[in-house]
């Protein structure tokens, strides 16, 4: 569509030249059910009127609108011709007053990718539920406005919906002749309102506090799913990390909870974990679990409740100007999460999982040809919806975290205290936020926020280690090295920590000493004459964001010795400067392999542990020579096995083994046994073998011709929900025939017909890694389709087209060349698209390095993993 893909120019000129007053939204969706007849899309009326001053009486602007059909547009009681004003994204506003009042009565569309108003039919009870979901841009999908986030306003909303349903919105609302009416919201961005209808199962509790000044405060909570979902939801676990949340923040922020109420929706077929709006966070509804899952999944699902609340302080009553500073509200969500998830729940080992798991994620991000600051340079739309990613979220919470430890706790939540009291229901820039910091840390701000917020890639810190001959330390030095791409080095605060075996021999810590790396080699003084190291750990406690690098000595330690490692936390950032070494091509993929089946058995820490099982799984796929995969997935496969009958019975820990036992089964045997597990000849002791779990193992009884269609349809019979559909289109495109791959791809690529979940199962099921030969003819179709597809598709289902289809799995050099010849040919496609390609690009790459790593070591049987 002309204009669909906002410029921040645009937005710029648009903010210097009007300012809104208010809107009020008028929606018509009892549409959304019964019989729906002719070719085009569904749609609901969609009536808006926009209160807002114009700097220049006279001037020319316009407002956001992607509809099917607009019915009618009058700007300050003037009726103009929609044919003329409306050109299918944009509305043309001409000789704008000082003040104006705009009415659009449209026909918008019903979404069925998640983006918009999205209409989900439940297969188990043809029940229809209805939500919107809009970040970065797509409120305009349901209501004409003015699409950017600095165009603040107040939100009178009202439906109409169906008389058995309930809706909800970010205000309180309550039903009228047949209307809900919904209280006006404060001030807010567009991408954050929203509604929620439908026939959902809704439970309520309420959170009580007196404040400082005496006052009480008292917030109504509510839960939300779908009616299907209503006896698996532990809405007790979910209002009891809110409760614990509301206070942390309160105890933290020093500004009480601004939006009235807290509503939390889990909500089907979801693209995100979860969306910030205020009084009404929607969630993907997969955080309701339908089996028995491990205290990591819990502790996720904490996470994101404590993400998005931290929210309501950090994006929603303060808002960033642009997509330029998304890091203003995500970065500091992904920290305050973690923070308060420590600070404030049962969770108290989170910064393990950050260390572990989403650190993981910005470390990728950071060496694609991609990255970018976390304060990035945003040119338009299509660069904000990519820009959802590790260095936004993870990486930006790894520097706050490094912040936090540079400036102290205390001066850091001053600063946001203040931020919160000086900028309330405005919109800011990185220079706000740092002003504040400047006042209450007494440091300089502008300096860290250059080599921290304002340049992009990882740096590596190396220990270097000098015995005397006394066998004491002489001198141990931190080198610090950064890529040739992003050579800046860092101000780094740093523990460093001594590890040796003890007489029972745990490997533990006994010298620690905290340091400011600056430069490229920084002596640390507290540890000289201190005894000779097993092991040194620098970043020890994970106070940076690094690559941590080991000396020969700690590499040995390690390969002998990581399961003696007694701190989970150290441990944890062990494996993850082993994979880093993996990834790197510096650690062949076979070693590390190796060192998951020797010492995950021993890993307490369950999050870490399905780490490592996702880790080793792509060690195999993606960094293990061609021709040892098949050796490798065998010793997978027997240690998985191994570990599972080992495991204690109805543990955590048995069913993440049952699960990775799964996942690389392959074998004769190792197939049947899964059989006999879903048909009841096999058993192991405490697996009780749920219905998630019966879908885990015929997953991998699909990809090798076990389970066919008839299976696959009888196991349907047994779970024919929602979930459990997703899970039968996934086991149907694993199938190994090129019939049914041949099938998915037209399903995924030639047709628009699945949701946004089915197209997501569907690529799931298409690419198996055994199935390479397969899948070897869709590279030359991949590169023919893919600018079609982002052309004509939503960005969503262009994304996961682009990065879910790519030919990684035929990883040779003639794939390298297929995409570095689409990348030569199609120099002018649009920069979103070529950032997906490049990226891909790069992990292919990788790949081909990381394999030749393990080829060479398996030739020579060598081992390799220092700097």
């Amino acid at each position: 569509m002309p204009g669909e893909n906002l410029s921040r120019d645009e937005a710029r000129e648009r903010a210097a030249l009007l300012s809104v007053d208010g809107y009020e939204v008028s929606l018509d969706v009892r549409s959304a059910v019964g019989e729906h007849g002719g070719e085009g899309p569904r749609t609901f009326r969609s009536v808006t009127t926009i209160r807002f001053r114009c700097a220049e009486p006279g001037a020319t602007s316009f407002a956001d609108l992607l509809a099917p059909s607009v019915t009618a547009v009058s700007l300050n009681g003037k009726d103009l011709d929609p044919g003329e004003v409306f050109d299918g994204s944009r509305i043309l506003l001409e000789d704008l007053a000082a003040e104006n009042e705009l009415v659009v009565d449209a026909q918008c569309a019903y979404s069925r990718t998640g983006e918009g108003l999205h209409r989900f039919v439940d297969p188990e009870d043809g029940e229809v539920y209805l939500y919107t979901q809009y970040e970065p841009a797509d409120s305009r999908r349901v209501f004409a406005n003015f699409e950017q986030p600095d165009l603040k306003a107040p939100f009178r909303f009202e439906v109409r919906a169906p008389e058995e349903w309930t809706v909800w919105g970010n205000g309180t609302g309550e039903r009228h002749d047949g209307v809900w009416r919904f209280a006006e919201t404060k001030p807010i961005s567009t991408y954050i309102t929203c509604v929620v209808a439908g026939p959902y199962h809704y439970l309520t509790d309420s959170y009580e506090r007196v404040l400082e000044d005496g006052t009480r405060l008292e917030i109504p909570l509510g839960a939300l799913c779908r009616k299907g979902l209503a006896r698996h939801f532990d809405t007790d676990d979910v209002f009891a990390v809110t409760k614990q949340g509301l206070d942390f923040f309160h105890d933290h922020f020093d500004y009480p909870y601004p939006f009235g109420k807290y509503d939390q929706a889990f909500v089907p077929e979801y693209n995100l974990g979860a969306m910030e709006n205020p009084g009404l966070v929607t969630f993907r509804e997969e955080y309701i679990f339908r089996g028995k899952v491990t205290r990591a999944s819990y502790e996720a699902r904490a996470n994101v409740i404590l993400h998005e609340m931290a929210h309501m302080w950090f994006g929603d009553l303060v808002t960033m100007e642009w997509w330029d500073d998304l890091w203003l509200k995500e970065s500091f969500a992904d920290f305050m999460g973690a923070f308060a998830l420590v600070g404030a729940t049962r969770f108290t080992d989170g910064w393990i999982t950050f260390a572990n798991r989403r650190k993981a994620w910005a470390y990728r991000a950071d060496q694609l040809p991609s990255t970018h600051p976390v304060t990035a340079d945003i040119r338009d739309l299509q660069d904000a919806k990519l820009n959802f990613d590790g260095i936004t979220y993870a990486k930006g919470a790894s520097v706050l975290k490094q912040l936090v430890a540079y400036a102290g706790q205390d001066a850091f939540l001053e600063g946001a205290r203040r931020y919160f009291k000086r900028h309330a229901y405005g919109n800011t820039r990185l220079g706000d936020l740092l002003a504040v910091l400047e006042e209450t840390s007494g440091r300089d701000m502008g300096t860290w926020a250059q080599a921290w917020l304002q340049t992009a890639g990882v740096n590596s810190l190396t220990p270097q280690v000098l015995l005397g001959q006394d066998g004491r330390i002489e001198e141990l030095a931190v080198v610090q090295e950064a890529p040739e791409s992003h050579p800046r080095l860092r101000p780094h605060r740093v523990a460093v920590g001594l590890y040796r075996r003890s007489q029972v021999g745990a490997l533990e810590r006994y010298a620690r000493a905290e340091v400011d790396v600056d430069g490229a080699r920084t002596l640390v003084a507290e540890l000289a004459g201190q005894d000779a190291p097993e092991l040194v750990l620098v970043n020890d406690d994970d106070l940076t964001y690094c690559k941590i690098r080991l000396d020969e000595t700690s590499l040995a330690t390690l390969r002998e010795h990581l399961g003696a490692l007694t701190d989970p936390l150290a441990r944890a950032l062990c494996w993850s400067a082993l994979w880093n070494l993996t990834r790197d091509a510096l650690l062949p993929a076979r070693e590390f392999v190796d060192l998951v089946l020797r010492f995950a058995g021993r890993e307490s820490d369950i999050g870490v542990l399905q780490m490592l099982h996702a880790w080793a799984d792509s060690a195999l796929v993606h960094y293990a020579a061609p021709e040892w995969r098949e050796t490798g997935g065998q010793a997978l496969a027997e240690g998985a096995l191994a570990e599972l009958r080992q495991a204690e019975p109805g543990s955590e820990h048995q069913l993440a083994w049952a699960r990775f036992f799964a996942s690389v089964a392959s074998g004769p045997d190792d197939l049947a046994l899964l059989q006999g597990l879903l048909d009841g000849t096999e058993e192991i002791e405490g697996l009780d073998v749920d219905q998630e779990l019966r879908w885990a193992f015929l997953e991998p009884l699909a990809t090798y011709a076990v389970a066919d269609e008839k299976a696959l349809a009888a196991e349907l019979a047994r779970d024919d929900t929602a979930s459990g559909r997703r899970h039968q289109v996934r086991c149907l495109a694993a199938r190994p025939s090129a019939a049914v791959k041949a099938q998915a791809w037209a399903q995924v690529v030639e047709s628009d017909s699945l949701s946004n979940a089915l197209v997501e199962a569907t690529i799931a099921g298409f690419v198996r890694p055994s199935q390479r030969e397969l899948l070897a003819p869709y590279t030359e179709k991949y590169f023919e389709a893919i600018e079609r597809v982002w052309t004509e598709r939503s960005i969503q289902i262009g994304m996961d087209v682009v990065r879910g289809l790519f030919p990684a799995l035929h990883d040779s050099p003639g794939t390298l060349a297929a995409t570095d010849a689409w990348l030569a040919a199609h120099e002018g496609a649009a920069p979103a698209l070529r950032r997906l390609v490049l990226e891909a690009r790069d992990d292919l790459t990788r790949a081909l390095r990381g394999q030749a790593c393990d080829a060479a070591a398996g030739s020579s049987g060598q081992r390799s993993g220092t700097r």
